[in-house]
């Protein structure tokens, strides 16, 4: 068992690397986070960051030639899943565990019925008296999809529906965990809107922890507990979401919310983040944040740089923290 039971999801130190023309990524680099059932986690940071890595990593789906795990402990329900094996994981994916992709229109078989999809989930992970079908059908009027609608095709819904359809997907065995990786980023505003109160009443019903994974801090500030900020594949800074919204500490936190928009505010400039992420195969020492941060010293640089408690509680990868505070 995991060492604290009352967490449905314990990763722990996980460690991955890519292979590419030779190369080594360094996509996931010791990252440690827990979750709790019926709660939700926001995984945010820029593209390139390592948070479809880590989710995929928990459902072992990662490419198998290109990316290896090199370190680290899993644990779902209890159960390091790292030391499964393969058939032992093809039946947790789907019942205990679940994915909503990014891109539905990649995620859906263009050539098969979007109600043989649902029920086919349900005809691999559910009890024999359990009609296909039946569940496929009820799961479509679940997520506001009229049952008739079954046999009809993928193209023949719009991007909303389509996403409604890769819930529905999702949801069908009743998952203990959710992962959503950027579930609403090729909607427009007002179906993002119904999607995301869509998933948080699925997840309520069935009491389902969800880990989402976005950059949109709107969708954090609607949707989850609990907030992760991660950069190069590294957590850097960990807290409840009110603590990261009243008292964002890491340089890089506060660059996220500096290039918000604020409604009530007549600035004319965000202020974005100077400069680009780093190269992944050859990440800097130290903070990966420090040749793009106005308060890097030569600290930062000098080695690793270990989480400390901020004024309010929650965790903050940052050695200069007096000077930010000061500042703030």
């Amino acid at each position: 068992m995991s060492e604290n039971t009352t967490n449905f999801l314990n990763i722990k130190d996980l460690v991955v690397e890519y292979v590419s023309n030779g190369q080594i990524v360094h996509a996931v680099n010791g990252v440690s986070l827990q979750l709790e059932k019926g709660k939700t986690l926001g995984l945010v940071g820029e593209t390139g960051a390592g948070k479809t890595t880590i989710a995929k990593s928990i459902l072992r789906i990662l490419p198998d030639i290109s990316s290896k795990i090199i370190s680290g402990e899993i644990f779902l329900d209890g159960e390091n899943v790292l030391k499964l094996t393969e058939l032992e994981m093809r039946k947790i994916r789907g019942s205990k565990c679940s994915m909503i992709f990014q891109d539905p229109m990649t995620a859906l078989n263009p050539v098969q019925k979007v109600g043989d999809q649902i029920a086919e989930v349900v005809a691999l992970h559910k009890e024999d008296k359990v009609n296909p079908e039946v569940r496929a059908k009820e799961m479509l009027e679940i997520v506001g999809i009229p049952a008739e609608r079954y046999h009809e095709y993928p193209h023949q819904f719009s991007g909303g529906m389509k996403q409604r359809v890769i819930i529905a997907i999702a949801l069908a065995c009743n998952p203990d965990l959710l992962l959503a990786d950027e579930p609403t980023t090729a909607l427009d505003v007002t179906i993002q809107a119904q999607i995301l109160d869509l998933i948080k009443d699925l997840q309520k019903k069935y009491n389902t922890a969800m880990l989402l994974i976005t950059h949109d801090m709107g969708v954090v500030a609607t949707v989850c507990d609990d907030v992760a900020v991660i950069y190069a594949g590294d957590i850097i800074e960990y807290g409840t979401k009110e603590q990261i919204f009243d008292h964002p500490s890491h340089p890089y936190t506060l660059g996220l919310f500096g290039a918000i928009p604020a409604m009530n505010d007549e600035q004319m400039w965000l202020h974005p983040i100077d400069g680009l992420p780093p190269d992944p195969t050859n990440l800097p020492i130290g903070c990966s944040f420090s040749p793009r941060c106005t308060y890097a010293t030569e600290k930062c640089k000098a080695g690793a740089i270990e989480m400390v408690k901020t004024v309010d509680g929650h965790n903050c990868r940052c050695c200069n923290l007096d000077s930010i505070r000061k500042e703030g």
